[in-house]
């Protein structure tokens, strides 16, 4: 499980450039005195920043408007936008804190020599992005491309422990289901809970599928030809994840299925017993009923065994009827 650091009051988690096989920081505003030179790649990361460094951000990069907006407000949905030179994607990421799902949001902007991951959560961060920067793989040099693979890699691959804990508390909850607790609304509370977890993870990791379709169909300057099995590498996680998802959505509405059905089972039960002691009742109700008419004239009024012979029809009748219900299942 990851363990989030406290909140960072410094927006400017890393500006980094690479040239000459080695990484150096620089100050941000020296951004644009790197931007567009051959040989040096720029990775900035960035946690929570105000609309003043966004703007400083676009200033420095040439961003586009509308990019720059969507970069300052959360809740975006998961897209790819395409500006001239440079490239606008919102991910939805998701990790989990203390049993509970944590989602957040990540704003990358993607140019020629230059990438910036914005991110709005209290997660781990990219530093396992800038560490792999630094000691590339042999024939892959630090660049957008490499770049953005490792960051959405990261991405894809931190759904698969959320889906490991929420597969965890699915079986933890269909073991009380099947091990005889008594059903009950706290249960399906539980469950329908977990089904809408499910489904907001869902909301979150799908869009990844399209993203990377995108990119491996519509750029090719990043989707470069020694990188591209990489993006398909991402591409066939973020289709297992959506299918692991998927099953146990159908799974969670299942044993909701199974769970309604039991309290419906025992609903059932109870309405027989009630309705086999309503019968067994029904016989000394009506007999004593008959009785306590005010007639003057009735058979065996004035017969001295009459009223034990009553009580003895009664209750061998009632205690025949029990055994006959008893032996079927109603009481």
């Amino acid at each position: 499980m990851p363990q989030f650091p406290a909140s960072t009051p410094e927006p400017i988690i890393d500006c980094l450039l690479f040239h000459d096989s080695k990484a150096e920081a620089i100050a941000f505003d020296a951004i644009s005195d790197h931007v567009g030179q051959d040989g040096r790649f720029i990775w900035i990361e960035l946690k929570s920043p105000d609309s003043a460094l966004i703007t400083r951000l676009g200033e420095e990069l040439g961003l586009h408007a509308l990019a720059l907006e969507d970069a300052i407000s959360t809740h975006q949905r998961a897209k790819l936008e395409d500006y001239e030179g440079h490239l606008f994607i919102a991910l939805r990421t998701a990790q989990l804190w203390e049993a509970r799902i944590e989602f957040g949001e990540t704003h990358l902007f993607a140019g020629g020599n230059w990438l910036v991951a914005i991110r709005h959560d209290n997660g781990s961060g990219y530093q396992r992005v800038s560490e792999k920067l630094q000691r590339c793989p042999g024939g892959i040099k630090p660049g957008t491309p490499y770049a953005l693979y490792l960051v959405l890699d990261l991405i894809v691959d931190q759904y698969r422990p959320v889906i490991d804990g929420m597969q965890d508390r699915f079986l933890s909850l269909e073991s009380q289901l099947t091990g005889g607790t008594k059903p009950g609304r706290g249960m399906l509370d539980r469950l329908y809970s977990l089904k809408r977890d499910l489904t907001a993870l869902r909301d979150a990791a799908e869009p990844m599928q399209e993203i990377t379709h995108n990119l491996l169909r519509l750029h090719p300057e990043l989707v470069t030809k020694s990188l591209k099995a990489y993006y398909r590498d991402i591409d066939d996680h973020a289709v297992r994840v959506a299918a692991a998802i998927d099953r146990l959505r159908n799974s969670a509405s299942d044993a909701m299925q199974f769970h309604l059905a039991s309290l419906s089972v025992k609903q059932n039960e109870s309405v027989q017993k009630l309705a086999g002691w309503g019968a067994v009742l029904a016989i000394p109700t009506v007999i004593f009923s008959l009785y306590g008419m005010n007639f003057e004239f009735m058979p065996e009024l004035k017969w001295r065994w009459a009223y034990p012979a009553v009580l003895l029809v009664t209750g061998v009748s009632m205690v025949y009827l029990i055994r006959r219900l008893r032996k079927r299942g109603w009481i």
